[in-house]
């Protein structure tokens, strides 16, 4: 799918996800130390929580986020306080994440590309043997990563780009989607990915998201302070995969 000639519309991944998110009433906001979540009508949206050397920090609107319409939480992806965004990602979420028919298990890292360079933005577990040989761009680089700047420099003529969700709250990810080709294979992968077929138009092939099936056990996971490998117990990783 080709990209635009352009350069980035600032926010079109956050723009896109908010757009078409009902006024219906949300439930449960929970804040937790890892992940925020979002309780809606049909699912539960999840996105990484900022800490505050990023910039985060409550407002006087905190504890009474819950109950509010869908749609104005969604909102809050516009805002400029990483805390109040990840509260409107995950409520973009909370829409979009629903279980659907076309969604199929898996983690969206099988299948690329034979030959080429693979990138992936953010370092996750079991990396090395999904991916191997990918080279990997990160905020706190440990051994074998690159630092985050080096992104247009490894970016820009690979075969597959493999982006996490975090990048939707720290508003890195148009950039990056810019950096890429329109022969490179683009994934969104992790618990805070939208699963919204929108974000298909910018060249994303696959978004690797998830979907709670037990809500209870996701959102008292979160509350305590779990990390994505303890609430995945609670529901299923699903791929939505663009028909272009």
């Amino acid at each position: 799918m080709p990209r635009s000639s352009g350069g980035p519309t600032t926010d079109r991944v956050l723009d896109i996800i908010a757009a078409g998110v009902p006024d219906s009433f949300s439930g449960r906001v929970v804040v937790g130390f890892n992940w925020t979540a979002v309780e809606g009508p049909a699912a539960i949206g999840f996105a990484a929580t900022p800490g505050r050397a990023d910039g985060a920090a409550t407002t006087a609107d905190t504890g009474s986020y819950g109950g509010r319409p869908l749609s104005a939480l969604a909102a809050l992806t516009g805002s400029a306080n990483p805390y109040e965004r990840a509260i409107g990602i995950a409520a973009s979420n909370a829409h979009w994440n629903a279980d659907a028919p076309d969604l199929v298990d898996g983690d969206g890292l099988g299948g690329g590309p034979a030959g080429g360079r693979t990138v992936v933005i953010g370092r996750f577990p079991g990396l090395d043997a999904k991916l191997p040989g990918a080279v990997v761009l990160e905020r706190h680089p440990g051994p074998g990563d690159l630092p985050a700047d080096r992104a247009a420099e490894v970016i820009p003529g690979c075969a597959r780009l493999v982006i996490t969700a975090s990048t939707l709250v720290n508003r890195t990810v148009d950039d990056l989607l810019a950096l890429a080709g329109p022969e490179t294979e683009t994934t969104l992968v992790g618990p805070g990915v939208p699963l919204c077929p929108g974000l298909f138009r910018l060249g994303i092939r696959r978004l690797a998201g998830f979907v709670a099936t037990d809500r209870e056990g996701c959102l008292k996971a979160i509350m305590e302070g779990a990390g994505a490998r303890a609430f995945r117990r609670f529901g299923r990783a699903v791929v939505r995969q663009s028909r272009d």
